[in-house]
Order: structure tokens, then C-alpha cells, then sequence
């Protein structure tokens, strides 16, 4: 082979690379290459990528081009002049016609500042409440005192209705004109909103397969108080078991603390004064 056909074979096999690079370059999409391995459409681009930036000892980044997000435009006039960055894709602009209240939902505590509770007329310890919602609605039970979360704790007490000491409430419960004196009645000052916090059970010591096999296991242990929540509620009973009996009207007391709060035909709530 003569040194002319050489020479005329070099420059054919150069343009035929630049047309290789060329149709490379058409095929890389502007995404990062770390996306590009992970999707299964994209992974042989990806490789692609590596492959070509292996060859020419460049980073794979930089045979991904980045997209631009704006353009330059330019500006005339006297005043005005230069250019300006002008984004390609301008986002939504969504402006409210009205300004809007935000709510804040009572117990949220921002900074310092502490929401003020407001409770209906007639809530306060010693009160006879109606309870309306819950397993013991309907029983009449005795208001103990305020939390700081806004409920209510109340007791039966336990003897007499079977409600034990719990929080409800403002809104599920009806306020009664009866009152019981609760002066010298101590109510444990740990009784409070953590007091009632369910504690979740431990775990076998083999561990749970999968979650279905961990609710059959939260079946099988059913929540069972503790002795101090037991004590708890016999030392608090007993202090107001004692405040009824030296009423002049305890047998009515207590018969109107142990019956259920019932409607019959033609009674209204609305129209009653409990």
C-alpha cells in the first residue's frame, strides 16, 4: 500500500470518530449518571456514559451537559439597557384573595406563649358531670380537676359505676347542677396527662416475624392496669366516698351516682336543666 492511500486512510478513520463522538453526544440526556445506573430504562445509557468517559479519561459529569433553568435576554432602550436572566420555566404564582386565619389548635404551645383554656360554664372540681361518648357513657361521674392538656379527669368513683379514674373531654360531657363539696380531698399530684400514657409491651425475647404476628401477639396481652393504678384509684375513692356520706342527702347521692342517665318518649335534652 502506497504512503498516499496511508495518509487518505487516516483522515477517513478521524471523521468517521468525530461522527462516533458526534452520535455519542446526541444520545446523553441531561441527568445526573448516578440516576441514569439506577432506573432499568436508563441503565445502559448510564453504562454508556462510563464507557465513553473511560475511553476518553474524562469524569462521566462532564459528558452530561446540565440543563439550563434560564435565558439571557436583552434589554434596550436609553435607561435600560444590558441584559437580563429570564427563567425558562416560570413556576405558578398563586395569590390568595383574602387573608386567612390560621388555626391554632388548643394544647399547641409556640415559644413561650401558651394557649388559655376555655371551658364551659360550671366546670370545676367537685362538679357531676353526664358522660355522653365513650364505654361509660351514660354514668354520671365527679370531676376531679383541669389538665394541662384541657381534659377533664373524673372518677365514678369505681365503686359505685365502675368508671375508674380517667380524662374526657369538655365536649363529650354534660355539666349538672350538682355539687360535692372536695375540700381536703387530695388527688395525687402525679395523676396527670403522662400518668394516662399507654406504655407499649415488650417484645418476646425470639422477636416477630412481621407486623400481622405482632398484632395476634398485642391480642393475646390485653391492657391490664397496674397495682399503682389500683392503689391510685381506692386512695382517691375513698376520700370522696367519705365527702358523700356526710351529706344529709347521701342515699339519694348515691343512687343518682350509680343509675345511668336515660331519655324516655316526649323528653328533650334541650329543654331539661340538669
Amino acid at each position: 500500500m502506497s504512503g498516499k492511500a496511508k495518509a487518505a486512510a487516516k483522515p477517513a478513520k478521524a471523521a468517521g470518530a468525530k461522527t462516533n463522538q458526534a452520535k455519542g453526544k446526541k444520545k446523553v440526556q441531561p441527568w445526573k449518571v448516578a440516576k441514569l445506573l439506577v432506573h432499568r430504562t436508563t441503565r445502559p445509557l448510564g453504562r454508556a456514559i462510563l464507557r465513553r468517559a473511560k475511553k476518553l479519561k474524562v469524569a462521566p459529569e462532564t459528558l452530561v451537559p446540565k440543563k439550563r433553568t434560564y435565558r439571557i435576554k436583552k434589554i434596550g432602550g436609553e435607561k435600560n439597557g444590558g441584559t437580563r436572566r429570564v427563567p425558562i420555566r416560570k413556576g405558578p404564582v398563586l395569590l390568595p384573595t383574602e387573608n386567612r386565619r390560621r388555626h391554632k389548635p388548643q394544647g399547641v404551645t409556640e415559644g413561650k406563649r401558651t394557649q388559655v383554656r376555655k371551658f364551659k360554664p360550671g366546670l370545676e372540681p367537685g362538679r357531676v358531670l353526664i358522660i355522653l361518648a365513650g364505654r361509660h357513657r351514660g354514668k354520671r361521674v365527679i370531676c376531679l380537676k383541669k389538665l394541662s392538656s384541657g381534659l377533664l379527669l373524673v372518677t365514678g368513683p369505681f365503686v359505685l359505676n365502675a368508671c375508674p379514674l380517667r380524662r374526657m373531654h369538655q365536649n363529650y360531657v354534660i355539666v349538672t347542677s350538682v355539687k360535692i363539696n372536695l375540700n381536703g380531698v387530695n388527688v395525687p399530684a402525679r395523676i396527670n396527662d403522662q400518668y394516662f400514657r399507654k406504655r407499649k409491651p415488650l417484645p418476646p425475647a425470639g422477636g416477630c416475624k412481621n407486623y400481622n404476628e405482632f398484632l395476634k401477639l398485642l391480642k393475646k396481652r390485653p391492657f391490664k392496669p397496674d397495682r399503682k393504678r389500683k392503689l391510685d384509684q381506692l386512695e382517691v375513692d375513698a376520700q370522696i366516698m367519705a365527702k358523700i356520706r356526710k351529706r344529709p342527702d347521701k342515699k339519694l347521692l348515691l343512687a343518682y351516682l350509680g343509675s345511668y342517665f336515660k331519655l324516655r318518649n316526649r323528653q328533650y335534652p334541650h329543654k331539661m336543666r340538669f
